[in-house]
């Protein structure tokens, strides 16, 4: 009877993983199409190519090497030693995280689209895949957490808290996508002799169609960082949809209205709830992904109009930026005092998140740097004119309008 209760209880999690990876690995749609929407019509079939050719490369640098530098598992056994007693949870859970992994190069594409080349932003986002991100992965979440997170406790009296990726993702990839961003320089004709030419996206449609799939998958994103069916949490996905909400209300507010600010802003209220959606108040929620939505409206402007960073998609600000406000607020939020279930420091969260940023700021640049002067980086002026569609992959995403 034990056994058979055990069996079912197997078998439960790996579903319930396995639904998790499934949604999460749909998000990456959610990314092509976002960047689809946003970039002109002259790089769109560049995107779709760019997100699955980084998903697939990912898939397999974090299989060989990511996973066991995160997790120290390896697969290099038997089919029957890799199914195990458990109907192979471990390879679900594989799965289910690589989809994280995979997050990073898909984040950074949208800061450098247009002028990239290919191949070298693929090698980028293999080394960040397989061996950046999995580094600090093992610190947080993994092998090597006991030792950084004993210092946070031992310190400042609790560890560092970040229940689905606010900073150990999504800070991580926005800040990794900084360095790419200011060594690539901005797309031909986005400032002409110091004046703001604004480039406007291509398709809304289609940007509204990459936010919604996101934040659909978001909840797989969010819950299933529980990783087992005896800690899913209801307060997680109401947290997680409050916080959206929070972020569109704000955001459509601040902008009067604005398309693409009001779907990102569902987005940068999704990114800030990851670290705390399972300590904090559903009203701590809502304004969590409120004031997310504020830093990304006024992030985005600030980063392309003062500082004349051509940050396409605006990732820096979005990812980066709100990410490590979503680890910071985790720390504010989740204490009893304000609603929340508490055993969190502010200090830590501080730390932590300031840690992401060095960690992601200098391997950023190290990876860059090393590839701009090894192979070259930017598409030449001819190729950047044409568009990344035609001079990558001699296609573009309307073909019948190149025989009319």
């Amino acid at each position: 009877m034990d056994s058979a209760v055990q069996s079912l209880t197997n078998s439960g999690d790996v579903l319930f993983l396995m639904l998790g990876a499934v949604m999460v690995f749909a998000m990456h749609a959610g990314f092509a199409f976002l960047e689809v929407g946003t970039v002109r019509k002259k790089s769109q079939t560049n995107a779709l190519v760019k997100i699955l050719t980084d998903w697939s490369v990912s898939t397999v640098v974090y299989f060989l090497i990511g996973y066991p530098i995160a997790y120290g598992i390896h697969f290099f056994m038997s089919a029957e030693s890799l199914l195990g007693a458990n109907q192979g949870y471990e390879l679900v859970r594989f799965f289910f995280l690589l989809c994280f992994a995979a997050c990073i190069p898909a984040i950074i594409s949208g800061g450098i689209a247009e002028r990239a080349r290919f191949w070298p932003q693929v090698l980028a986002g293999a080394v960040f895949a397989g061996l950046t991100y999995p580094f600090f992965e093992s610190l947080i979440w993994g092998q090597n957490s006991s030792g950084l997170q004993a210092w946070f406790e031992g310190t400042f009296g609790a560890p560092f808290h970040d229940f689905a990726g606010s900073v150990v993702v999504h800070s991580m990839g926005g800040w990794l996508a900084l360095p790419a961003v200011l060594l690539l320089g901005p797309r031909m004709g986005r400032w002409v002799r110091g004046k703001s030419h604004a480039i406007p996206v291509s398709n809304i449609p289609f940007l509204a169609l990459g936010s919604w799939i996101l934040a659909i998958g978001w909840f797989g994103f969010n819950v299933m960082s529980a990783q087992s069916l005896n800690g899913i949490s209801g307060l997680v996905a109401v947290n997680s949809l409050m916080a959206m909400v929070g972020g569109v209300i704000f955001a459509v507010v601040a902008t009067k209205c604005d398309p693409g600010f009001a779907h990102n802003g569902a987005l940068a209220g999704l990114i800030a709830i990851c670290a705390g959606s399972d300590l904090v108040h559903p009203f701590a929620a809502f304004l969590i992904g409120g004031i997310a939505a504020l830093i990304f409206v006024y992030g985005f402007v600030w980063e392309q109009e003062k500082l004349k960073i051509d940050d396409v998609l605006g990732v820096w600000p979005l990812h980066g930026i709100v990410g490590t406000w979503g680890g910071i607020a985790a720390g504010i939020f989740g204490y009893t005092s304000l609603g929340g279930l508490g055993g969190v420091s502010f200090m830590s969260q501080l730390a932590g998140s300031l840690l992401a940023i060095a960690y992601a700021l200098v391997t950023g640049f190290v990876v860059y740097g090393v590839i701009v002067k090894v192979f070259g980086f930017r598409l030449d002026e001819e190729q950047e004119f044409n568009g990344s569609d035609i001079s990558i992959h001699k296609i573009g995403a309307y073909p019948e309008d190149s025989v009319r």
